[in-house]
């Protein structure tokens, strides 16, 4: 009895597999966003983005106990804009990650030599936009 509940609950706790053509479509958002930054191109970071994101980092404030750091879509659009990131296509590193799918919400993670993001992406008919951003800056070498 006790091995088949057990081997119930690690099915259930299995994820289905992801749908090919909605991973294709939730990473090409996410390139959207890394890749327009490295360009400085902020028509194409802006169009991954939810009107209302919310970009936050965890930070150290002593006057802070749960710290963050946070940006507006517009903030990131204006930074992207100065070229902020810009970077030499040779000098491109970047992944992209879909974690999970369930619905119309999606996770995914995005890594370069200089950040991490983690996603919230939420599909709005047949759009997929960047709703929420965790991010961690990697420290500089």
């Amino acid at each position: 009895m006790f091995a088949a509940l057990f081997a119930a609950a690690a099915l259930a706790a299995t994820p289905a597999p992801l749908d090919p053509a909605e991973v294709k479509a939730i990473e090409a958002v996410a390139y959207d966003y890394v890749d327009g930054q490295l360009e400085g191109d902020p028509a194409r970071v802006a169009r991954s983005l939810h009107p209302d994101l919310a970009k936050r980092a965890v930070t150290t404030d002593p006057d802070e106990k749960l710290a963050l750091r946070r940006m507006s879509k517009a903030e990131l659009v204006q930074l992207t804009r100065e070229g902020a990131l810009k970077t030499p296509k040779d000098q491109w590193s970047r992944s992209v990650r879909v974690l999970d799918i369930a619905g119309s919400a999606a996770v995914a993670r995005v890594e370069t030599p200089w950040f991490v993001d983690y996603f919230h992406l939420g599909r709005f008919g047949d759009r997929w936009v960047i709703v929420n951003a965790l991010w961690y800056p990697k420290p500089k070498s």
